[in-house]
């Protein structure tokens, strides 16, 4: 079988990676195997003409390798042979940008009949896990996505063998781990949060004969060993994926697959690359708790956070309902004012300010559909803005306040105008600066769709060297997700109203406590409303109405993530303003907080817990934000992530607690005393010995 392999030795590149943050990162092919590594984990492959076979995976750190004696492909597609030809592979630095630090691509591509596979393995230093992005061009006349057969119909189920299991479906990674007793958790998470309210399931099990598990993480524990991995599915939640199984991973026993690739045969362009789903495979070893830090140092490699461009407390006024009827410069300059006092950092214009007329509009003849018809839809509003965005961006930059807009990309033909769409935004950022852009009304039902809306954000974000902040929407229809398009800006996830009741500050906080185990918390919007709007919609006997909690309370609810001030400034009480003193002491605090890794603490939020959030800064410190709900307990044993044993210093930054010292009992347990009911306190923490 004939094919070419371009393989560039360690030798050719090695002048270019000897900085110390990616001297680790190698991708070397000799003769038959392919060894792909850092200083934290590795991987070892039959080259197999191209079309990959595990042999091991090594969790370097913890000086365990499992060894693995398949002799199928990692990567299978129904029906579509394993005759390979033409491979390729090339190893090569990826440059730092000014949004993605640098790391090493090591690059697999070959022939499947006509189908073209190219697997492009990320490999970063001092990082636990390797991903892959999977593309695809040419053509297929196999069906990839066929019917599943039910597990109650196999008479003969001890029959079904690892070779036979998934080939109902497209996989995308495997790895055979020897060992019977691995234990699972399997994490499913849901956007579309207009309707979702719940926005993480996990489901725990024993790994046995082939099951099926829903959900983009799947956790495997060797209860035998104390070894473990993770698998992440780089794409939209399960419910909303393309080409969607029923499934994300098959498991039986220590063999473990991610199936989906997100597109069909009909998806695929005789010439265009099409991304399908990726993944990412991880190791860890130990307390449990490791594997949520590995997953983390990941997912904090897909960004890098800089102050001032994506560290934000932004106010957005759509919150009061106003909708486009207040929009205007007189109203923006008013708001500006009124922002300046209470200290944000941010002012969003959202839907109004352009002269076409949205779906989302309070006056009649308002569309989505055939936005382009209009050339002029995406020009400043004359009435509205007869000067143009000028005088606002001006006023904002004189208060220190970063103007922001919201963006509709067109949908008509699965994103056909994405071109003209991003040209909108880059030409804005010309013109007046502005950088961050509200991404909403997106709707991504078809391969097509996807692609074309990736190509505006990339245009976008190479033409203006990276510098634009997207807030990506996932109120609605089919979107990114909180595992798809990550490394673009962060995710605005909620839309809350008082109009409606449906704002209660306990569940914002339950969101974010439950997701942020999963996603790195600073990369969320979380929303903060006017409290005193709508009293007597709520019932006067409701404990949990947002009128029950202090307005510090439900800024402090964001300040582990990126606060979003959801509501008009000129419509807040004079009793507002106390909160700018809070906001101020959290801007001196907040670049600190998010530079860490940020997870949940003590129990999940439902109105009547002790609750909150660690950022672990390093072994030695880091912030605490502790919540007492409306709890009777003054005094609580709080499980933090703090090392049992250690003696801890607790600095009180803001809120109603106390400077403490205390020794950490079992389980990171801290103390925490809280005197009155709906409190917090913020507290900066260092770690010595006994």
């Amino acid at each position: 079988m004939k094919y070419l392999i371009c393989f560039f030795c360690l030798l050719a590149w090695l002048p270019f990676i000897q900085a110390q943050d990616i001297k680790s990162c190698t991708a070397t092919l000799k003769n038959d195997t392919l060894y792909i590594s850092n200083n934290l984990i590795s991987r070892t492959y039959l080259w197999n003409q191209g079309n990959l076979i595990s042999r091991a995976l090594s969790d370097k750190a913890n000086r365990k390798t499992w060894l693995m004696s398949s002799n199928k492909p990692d990567l299978i597609f129904p029906g579509q042979g394993e005759k390979v030809e033409n491979a390729r592979f090339e190893a090569k630095l990826v440059p730092k940008t000014s949004v993605t630090p640098e790391y090493l691509s090591a690059e697999v591509t070959y022939f499947l009949d006509k189908l073209e596979v190219k697997r492009v393995f990320r490999i970063y230093p001092d990082c636990p896990a390797i991903a892959c992005d999977l593309y695809f061009r040419g053509s297929s006349n196999a069906v990839w996505l066929q019917p599943g057969t039910n597990l109650a119909d196999m008479v003969n189920l001890e029959k079904l063998s690892a070779s036979t299991a998934g080939s109902n479906t497209p996989v995308i990674e495997k790895v055979e781990l020897p060992g019977r007793h691995w234990r699972l958790d399997a994490v499913e998470f849901y956007d579309i949060t207009d309707r979702f309210n719940n926005l993480v399931n996990t489901v725990r099990a024993i790994s046995y004969r082939p099951n099926l598990y829903r959900g983009n993480l799947l956790f495997a524990h060797d209860n035998t060993s104390n070894y473990g991995v993770f698998l992440l599915k780089e794409a939209p939640t399960s419910n909303v994926q393309l080409a969607y199984p029923g499934g994300d991973f098959l498991t039986e026993f220590g063999t473990l697959r991610v199936i989906g690739a997100g597109l069909n045969p009909a998806d695929l362009h005789p010439l265009e690359w099409r991304r399908g789903y990726g993944f990412v495979t991880g190791v860890y070893a130990g307390d449990p708790n490791n594997r949520y830090k590995a997953l983390r140092t990941y997912q904090r490699k897909l960004r890098i956070h800089v102050p001032g461009r994506d560290e934000m407390v932004l106010m957005n006024t759509w919150g009061d309902r106003g909708q486009d009827t207040r929009v205007s410069e007189k109203f923006a300059l008013l708001e500006l004012e009124a922002g300046a006092k209470l200290g944000i950092t941010h002012f969003q214009l959202d839907d109004g300010w352009q002269l076409g007329r949205s779906s989302n509009s309070a006056f009649k003849g308002g569309s989505l559909e055939k936005i382009w018809d209009n050339p002029k839809y995406w020009e400043p509003h004359p009435e509205k803005f007869p000067n143009g965005l000028a005088p606002v961006v001006k006023k904002g930059k004189e208060l220190g306040i970063e103007v922001c807009l919201w963006f509709n990309p067109s949908r008509d033909n699965s994103n056909e105008y994405w071109e003209k769409d991003a040209d909108v935004l880059i030409g804005i950022y010309q013109k007046y600066g502005i950088r961050t852009f509200k991404i909403d009304g997106v709707a991504l039902p078809d391969k097509l769709a996807e692609v074309n809306f990736r190509k505006f954000l990339d245009k976008v974000s190479q033409a203006t060297d990276h510098q634009v902040v997207f807030n990506l929407d996932v109120t609605a229809n089919r979107r990114g997700g909180y595992h798809y398009l990550n490394e673009y800006g962060n995710i605005f996830l909620e839309n809350r109203y008082t109009d409606w009741t449906n704002y209660y500050p306990y569940t914002t906080l339950r969101n974010l406590w439950m997701l942020s185990k999963y996603v790195p918390a600073q990369n969320f919007q979380i929303e903060f409303l006017n409290k005193w709007r709508n009293l007597d919609k709520y019932p006067a006997n409701d404990p949990f109405a947002p009128n029950n909690y202090s307005f510090d309370y439900l800024f402090a609810i964001a300040m582990f993530a990126q606060p979003l001030a959801w509501f008009e400034a000129t419509g807040l009480p004079p009793e507002a303003s106390s909160t700018s003193k809070l906001i101020k002491t959290y801007l001196q605090h907040n670049t600190k907080i998010h530079a860490g890794q940020i997870f949940p603490i003590g129990n999940e939020p439902d109105g009547l817990q002790w609750t909150g959030f660690q950022s672990i800064g390093n072994a030695q410190s880091g912030y605490l934000l502790v919540f007492r709900e409306a709890t009777t307990e003054a005094r609580k044993a709080v499980k933090t992530w703090l090392p049992t044993g250690k003696k801890v210093k607790c600095t009180l930054i803001a809120g109603a607690g106390k400077s403490f010292e205390a020794l950490v009992q079992a389980e990171g347990s801290v103390t925490f005393e809280l005197s009155s009911k709906n409190s917090f306190a913020l507290y900066q923490y260092s770690i010595t010995e006994k």
